[in-house]
């Protein structure tokens, strides 16, 4: 059971369907910071469905608020491996919001990459049909990462 304070306040499709822009976003963004950030707030989304999808609320209990990444490895344990990488990178998120060049283009795809994976993981978990991942394309010989 956690405080009620900290549940999303939307559905756990609704928070998916974010989620899933958020990262179309962060794979076309071309500054670094930008799509650094934007992945890693996609990333938050999708922990905010799980948290909208397996969360119990404690009526009337108001506790020391925790971060999305604390509660998701109290929500959803087989998940705290992520949970603890994605809490990692939010001060290098917060950096990259304020304009500080904390990542490179490289630091950024991975994240990206590192999202999909993550969100994947979750629908399947979910219940939720996955859909087709924003870094494939096809190419001649079929579906390739970009």
């Amino acid at each position: 059971m956690l405080p009620a304070a900290g549940l999303p306040r939307r559905s756990r499709d609704e928070l998916l369907a974010s989620a899933r822009r958020g990262l179309a976003e962060a794979a076309f963004a071309r500054r670094p910071g930008e799509r650094y950030a934007l992945a890693h707030l996609a990333a938050l989304r999708v922990a905010a469905a799980v948290l909208a999808a397996r969360a119990q609320p404690r009526p009337g209990h108001r506790g020391r608020p925790a971060s999305a990444w604390q509660l998701l490895a109290v929500v959803a344990p087989e998940l705290q491996e992520w949970a603890a990488f994605f809490a990692e990178g939010a001060g290098r998120r917060a950096a990259a919001e304020a304009g500080l060049a904390v990542v490179t283009a490289r630091d950024a795809d991975d994240l990206v990459r590192q999202v999909e994976i993550f969100l994947g993981i979750v629908e399947a978990a979910l219940g939720v049909p996955s859909q087709p991942s924003l870094t494939q394309v096809e190419s001649s010989e079929g579906w390739t990462w970009r």
